[in-house]
């Protein structure tokens, strides 16, 4: 059995936590599968992320990575002290989905103390690559990189 990446072990309830209140919620990303080291998710295909001629919207993708990416990474490290803000994505739209559901999964490509990099492939129901993507965070002390970031067990 592989060793863990986490910083600690996270059922998807605590991570669904996350969600609430936010363009992920909005969205409909829902976190589906955690594993030793990689973490996955699901989007629909519909109107909250159809561009205008009826197809999947690049910037949806993204957003599914990006959401992926940045809880996996913040799941890496002592959340008291650390948190991940995204620093830089890349992605390549390789097919056009019309309905159903997209499937992420991201992987860490690097984790250091001050940044980390994670790669994210996101395919449609019949496991067909969509869109890859690359996403570098920041490792940052807590307090730095912005506003208050929800901690896992913080309702606030």
């Amino acid at each position: 059995m592989k060793k863990s990446i986490w910083f600690r072990e996270y059922s998807l309830e605590e991570l669904d936590h996350l969600s609430r209140g936010n363009m992920v919620e909005h969205l409909d990303i829902q976190v589906n599968g955690i594993g030793p080291d990689f973490l996955s998710g699901s989007m629909p295909v519909d109107h909250r992320t159809y561009q205008p001629a009826g197809l999947l919207h690049g910037g949806a993708s993204v957003a599914l990575a990006e959401t992926l990416g940045s809880f996996a990474a913040n799941l890496c490290v002592d959340p008291e002290r650390k948190a991940c803000v995204g620093q830089e994505i890349s992605a390549s739209h390789l097919r056009s989905v019309r309905q159903g559901r997209v499937i992420g999964t991201a992987r860490p490509l690097h984790r250091g103390r001050s940044s980390q990099v994670w790669e994210i492939k996101i395919v449609d129901e019949r496991d067909r690559l969509v869109c890859i993507s690359r996403l570098t965070v920041a490792v940052v002390s807590r307090g730095h990189g912005g506003g208050k970031m929800k901690v896992l067990g913080d309702d606030s």
